[in-house]
């Protein structure tokens, strides 16, 4: 059974760095919502244990992939399971289930945007392989197994809009507002690790409630030292922010403007200078990722 998965992109609305802890790890306040745009995973159950992603991405060892790494970490867990049920059961033949999957994906999202298109094609795998191959994992099991490939993944797995602290794991379901977003993206991938190791990066912002942060203008702590290392980033920001609320998101080179209606967002891009490319997309506060897998379930029983 062939099956076609979403894996949305994200924005950070804000984004604070507000300590950090003694293992080198940041601690966060953020806002995630979801975008009606993304990458699409080809998901293909195979009658073996093989894991093939049929798509590799150019510069990425295909072990090293998020995908191929969610889905091994997957099938070494409902392999475990499964050894255990018929250690339990004290049955000596081997399990009759094979647990593998050809993937391949269409890549929509560019790698180091900021917008979590690896973290996002990981929570899809986790999310997909668990329905395909019927291991009946909870999003809570999926959720822990996830954050220990990157902590943007369990709010992909959960799907719904959130507030984050922590590195990011620490989830609250929040319903901010669904507006139009012009996503620009400079053609640059920055690094997140080298933004993270910036020595004027701010790492002591104020802990604020979610109350708090809601009623104060959204702004992103990496954003001053993006603009001024990136001159691309700037330039998009500047020319924006003339026309809307525009800021970065996350850690990444796409920065965002908000708008009240497509058509407001689609008259900004039809005069943008040429140099700025971008797409139009809708804030979602369910990820399509979840509704798809929702339509799955209702096929399964109708």
């Amino acid at each position: 059974m062939i099956q076609i998965w979403p894996a949305p992109a994200k924005i950070n609305l804000f984004l604070y760095v507000t300590g950090q802890y003694a293992n080198g790890y940041h601690q966060l306040q953020t806002l995630f919502q979801f975008l009606d745009y993304g990458d699409e995973l080809i998901i293909t159950p195979r009658c073996d244990q093989q894991i093939r992603l049929l798509t590799p991405l150019a510069g990425i060892d295909q072990e090293h992939n998020l995908i191929t790494r969610a889905a091994r970490l997957l099938q070494k867990q409902i392999l475990k399971q499964d050894q255990l049920k018929r250690t339990q059961l004290q049955k000596k033949s081997s399990n009759n289930k094979n647990y593998g999957a050809d993937i391949s994906v269409i890549k929509y999202l560019p790698i180091g945007g900021g917008l979590g298109g690896g973290s996002s094609n990981a929570a899809t795998v986790l999310v997909a392989l668990n329905h395909l191959w019927q291991c009946n994992f909870t999003d809570k099991e999926l959720a822990i197994l996830g954050l220990t490939l990157g902590a943007d993944i369990p709010v992909f797995i959960y799907g719904q809009s959130a507030f984050a602290e922590g590195i990011g794991e620490k989830l609250q379901s929040v319903i901010p507002i669904e507006k139009w977003y012009l996503i620009a993206h400079p053609g640059i991938n920055i690094i997140t690790s080298l933004i993270f190791s910036d020595s004027k990066l701010v790492k002591n912002t104020l802990t604020r409630s979610l109350a708090t942060l809601l009623a104060t203008p959204f702004t992103n702590d990496f954003e001053p030292i993006i603009r001024e290392r990136f001159y691309e980033v700037k330039r998009i920001i500047s020319w924006l922010s003339k026309y809307a609320p525009s800021r970065l998101t996350g850690t990444g080179s796409c920065v965002f403007a908000e708008f009240d209606t497509e058509s407001l967002a689609r008259e900004v891009l039809n005069i943008a200078p040429e140099w700025l490319h971008g797409f139009i997309a809708k804030g979602s506060n369910i990820s399509s990722m979840r509704r798809t897998l929702s339509k799955y379930l209702v096929s399964m029983y109708t």
